[in-house]
Parts: C-alpha cells; structure tokens; sequence
C-alpha cells in the first residue's frame, strides 16, 4: 500500500486560540453512535451566529469551498475529548490541519483517523493565514517527510511528531465506508467499532422492552485501541 507522506490542496484560514471541541461539534449531536454526516453540524452555532460578508463564518465562505487544509492558532481543539470534533472536520474534507498547538487528545484522535495535525511558528501561521485570504485560490503542499509547507514562493518548516506518523500508519484492515489514515486503505477503527455495537445497542433495547429495569441505568460500550 501507498504511504501518504504529502497533502496538497486550497485551505482555510480560522483564526482564534482556543477553540475548543464544544464549539467544533456542539454537545447536542453527540448522541448519535455513529460519526456518518457528522459535518453537517460543523461549528453549527458559530456558523449561524456570523453574518454576511466580513462577518460569515470562514466554513460558509464561498472561496474556502472544496478546501483540504485548515488554518489554526494555538490550542486548537481544547476542552471535552469528544472524537466527534476531529471526525466532522474530517468527514467535511480537511485532510490536515496546520496550527500553532493543539490539545492533546484532539491531536491523537486526529491521528487515528489520517488527519495530520501538523504544528508552524506563531509568525508562520499568521503569514499563512494572511496569505491566504488575500489568494483563496493558492494552494498549499505539505510533506510530512520533509518537515515542509509550500505556498508559491513562501516555504516554512512544519513539524509532526514520530509517535504521530507511527500510530497513523498502523494497518488495521481495510473499509471503504470510512476516513483513511495515512496509509491508504486502512479504516477508521473506532467508527467501525461503533457501528458494530448497534447490535449490542439493539439488543440491549430489547431486553429491556422485555425485562424493564426499575429506575435509570446508562450502559456504555469501552473499545479498547
């Protein structure tokens, strides 16, 4: 199988520090067991929230359409450790994602589903965003191996650490129906371990049609990695 060591393409500029996972996927869509259409509801509040030109949310931006990189400054993806943050960005079309810093756990997560979070200067990133929203249409190339990201004439070092690429390229099978990791063909373990606990879900529900429990008991479902 192929390695991906490169990700090209336009990208999207999002400025803010500490945009965290409730903001990325707001908590009310988070009952779902599975991440399928999951993008829909991508920073859906702070999407209606923006208004018409300067004020429009960069994901409702017509030039940023079709986009496969996204622009971030520090602590992206703080706060819960929902996988659903990651997954939506993703599942929306971001292959990678360039920032400043980001959480622990939302960069792990991200990891495990072939979206490399990839960290630039303060400086950088700021030149990279600018340019960006002077020329939508550029596009940025991203070599994981070289430690590089290019934009026309502008060059600057990204770096992603070993730990990251050797958990990304783990081979876990293959599944059409989910988001590649950094190896082409491998799945996304953790929505395929949750698609097959809609059988225990099912099940569970009719047991307890069957056989009511007094009071309230939550069941959840632990897939060890």
């Amino acid at each position: 199988m192929q390695h991906i060591t490169k990700i090209a393409g336009r990208a999207i500029p999002m400025r803010g520090n500490d945009i965290d996972t409730d903001r990325i996927v707001p908590a009310r869509f988070l009952r779902a067991i599975t991440f399928d259409g999951m993008e829909a509801h991508l920073f859906e509040d702070d999407r209606k929230m923006g208004g018409p030109g300067h004020n429009r949310h960069p994901f409702d931006v017509p030039a940023y359409q079709g986009a496969s990189i996204l622009l971030v400054n520090a602590n992206f993806g703080c706060g819960s450790s929902r996988e659903h943050a990651p997954q939506a960005i993703r599942r929306w079309g971001i292959e990678a994602i360039i920032g400043e810093s980001f959480a622990e756990i939302f960069f792990g997560n991200s990891a495990m589903i072939g979206m490399p979070c990839v960290t630039a200067s303060t400086a950088d990133i700021r030149t990279l965003q600018d340019l960006v929203e002077r020329n939508p249409r550029i596009d940025l190339r991203i070599d994981l191996i070289e430690g590089t990201c290019a934009a026309g004439d502008l060059r600057c070092a990204v770096s992603l650490p070993q730990r990251a690429r050797r958990v990304c390229h783990r081979r876990v099978g293959h599944d059409r129906s989910a988001p590649r990791t950094l190896r082409r063909g491998q799945r996304d373990i953790r929505a395929a371990a949750l698609h097959r606990g809609r059988l225990i879900t099912g099940h569970a529900r009719r047991v307890h049609k069957t056989a009511p429990l007094h009071g309230h008991c939550d069941a959840f479902l632990v897939f060890e990695l």
